[in-house]
């Protein structure tokens, strides 16, 4: 029986475990409830969660330091990630199962969290727009010929942010600048809403392009008869970098550094990375798998294919600041 903490106090288990593993999450799907109890069934580890937002994890376990029962921490984007590793929210560990599954590019260079799912940052544009049929770089963006179409949600947005973070590692902060300028000249509005809400605004005719996580595009696509007509509109586009792949991002797990039950978080961990976890994360809610050889969902797979770009997620989350910078440089708002 999983059982879900509420923020701020601990409840005591009906049922009798062996052992248990705390898990604090940012993440808040229903893929996630199915594979905290298949891995209660598997192991008869019980599952115990607190799922709040990033920063307020964050913030717990630092107030909580030594004393803290949390066994893994679940967070989601670069920057959030770099931000707990540079908190020494997180401990290293020795894991052949994790450092053999997940790419170099996908984990902490000192194994301190690994990545379990990744998204895509790409771009849906309206079929009718003029703007559909052909192949785009992110660095085209900026270009004036798309002046009044470019849908995109604030620079205060971590996923904005991480992209940006790639930008700069490709290009370089004043190359940067200029592309963001160029992006904001370019803007149908000013930033505002959701990612959902950029392709609502596209496919509505307010813009023609809506910058994106793929995996909003999937939820809307399951949702109501209205966004499903939205996602209907559009055309799904993966734009590259020009020395490189489109941009992705990532939910990472990692053993927190005061755990107590470090040998059940391993175990958790190498579970979130194995081929069946791994297609329930992708098939459930239109991620992208981590590990080679995993499916994905049927709508995610007819999008087309996926080339990673070739930046790491450290380096990404090691831009998070310079990347801040140039958005504010840029008045990209």
């Amino acid at each position: 029986m999983i059982k879900k903490l509420a923020f701020g106090a601990v409840l005591l288990a009906s049922t009798v475990y062996a052992s248990s593993v705390n898990i604090y999450s940012s993440r808040h799907y229903d893929t996630d409830k199915e594979l905290f109890k298949k891995f209660e069934q598997k192991t008869g580890i019980e599952v115990k969660v607190i799922q709040a937002k990033d920063d307020a994890l964050i913030k717990r376990l630092q107030t909580e330091g030594k004393n803290s029962p949390a066994d893994v921490f679940i967070t989601v984007d670069a920057a959030r990630i770099q931000r707990a590793t540079e908190n020494n929210l997180f401990q290293a560990i020795q894991s052949d199962v994790l450092t053999s599954r997940i790419p170099e590019a996908l984990r902490d260079k000192d194994n301190r969290w690994f990545a379990i799912t990744k998204r895509a940052r790409i771009i849906a544009i309206r079929k009718d727009s003029g703007f559909e049929n052909k192949e785009y770089t992110y660095e085209e963006l900026a270009d004036p010929k798309y002046k009044g179409q470019i849908m995109v949600r604030s620079a205060s947005n971590v996923y904005n942010q991480s992209l940006m973070a790639a930008m700069i590692a490709h290009h370089g902060e004043e190359y940067a600048k200029t592309w963001a300028e160029g992006v904001v000249a370019n803007m149908a509005r000013s930033p505002k809403g959701s990612d959902r809400d950029q392709a609502r605004g596209a496919a509505a005719g307010f813009g023609s392009i809506a910058i994106m996580n793929t995996y909003y595009l999937g939820k809307l696509a399951s949702g109501n008869s209205s966004d499903k007509e939205t996602v209907s509109k559009l055309k799904v586009i993966f734009p590259k970098f020009k020395n490189g792949g489109t941009h992705v991002n990532v939910s990472a797990a990692g053993v927190a550094k005061y755990a107590k039950n470090k040998e059940n978080a391993i175990k958790f961990i190498e579970f979130l990375t194995s081929t069946e976890a791994q297609e329930i994360f992708a098939k459930g809610n239109y991620e992208y798998p981590v590990v080679k050889g995993a499916g994905i969902s049927d709508l995610v797979a007819s999008w087309g294919t996926l080339e990673d770009d070739n930046i790491s997620i450290s380096d990404l989350g090691n831009n998070n600041k310079k990347a801040v910078k140039v958005f504010d440089l840029a008045g990209w708002k």
